[in-house]
């Protein structure tokens, strides 16, 4: 009796399937610049006299540049076209990208996966001009991917997130078209998470400490940070530090 209820009340240990391809987003996963995205956004509704709810935040989150100027023109009713708030919020965000810092442990991941032959993509649901600014310090680790999927900027993106369009696209440009399940996700946003297990593949979770115990429960593991990732739980190369 005592050793049954003892094994029912056991954690149970989660199974992780091995992977051969790791897909990237960037935006809050590997550069820190979600609070230049919330500044920008905010900037520009504040000229209207409208304030920025946190709700409507948490909704774009993750999503492309064009769904997010339509959700925010609809929601917050401005006197303006999607595309001219599209247009304002891009003035005045391309300069802070820039300035975006590397997330914690996402370089140290980045070349370990690059240095151990793991082929590796990026899939942002931002356009060229914004990866252009966040990686104009980076250029030494940009070049280590295979290759990005932009769905702001890619016509053949038909949804973005939390669709799963950006994720099979991505995996679908690497040489040898590997199933989805033998792929790895890294995402810190509710939106990127649901569209990875859409596309049928894990994702690692890096979310922010405001996302909801209810937003993580899709991903497969939830980590505080990338340096807490092992890599040894999907059949990856161990790090040797």
């Amino acid at each position: 009796m005592i050793f049954t209820a003892i094994r029912s009340f056991s954690t149970k240990i989660p199974a992780f399937k091995p992977v051969s391809h790791i897909i990237f987003d960037i935006d809050g996963l590997i550069l820190k610049t979600e609070q230049f995205y919330y500044q920008a956004d905010k900037t520009v509704i504040n000229r209207y006299g409208k304030e920025y709810p946190w709700e409507l935040r948490m909704k774009v989150l993750g999503r492309t540049e064009q769904q997010t100027a339509h959700m925010i023109v609809e929601e917050l009713k401005l006197p303006v076209s999607h595309k001219q708030y599209q247009t304002e919020v891009k003035n005045v965000v391309l300069d802070l990208l820039k300035n975006a810092p590397l997330m914690p442990g996402a370089e140290r991941l980045i070349r370990h996966l690059y240095n151990n032959k793991i082929p590796m993509a990026l899939a942002t649901s931002s356009g060229a001009e914004s990866v252009v600014a966040k990686f104009s310090k980076y250029q030494d680790l940009y070049k280590l991917f295979n290759h990005i999927v932009m769905a702001s900027s890619d016509p053949d993106i038909k949804q973005g997130k939390p669709a799963p369009d950006v994720f099979l696209a991505a995996a679908k440009k690497f040489a040898d078209n590997p199933d989805p399940e033998k792929c790895l996700v890294f995402e810190d946003a509710p939106n990127g998470v649901l569209a990875a297990v859409s596309a049928g593949m894990q994702v690692v979770m890096v979310p922010e400490d405001y996302v909801s115990e209810e937003d993580r429960k899709k991903a497969t593991v939830v980590l505080k940070s990338l340096n807490d990732f092992k890599p040894g739980q999907f059949k990856l190369p161990p790090f040797s530090d």
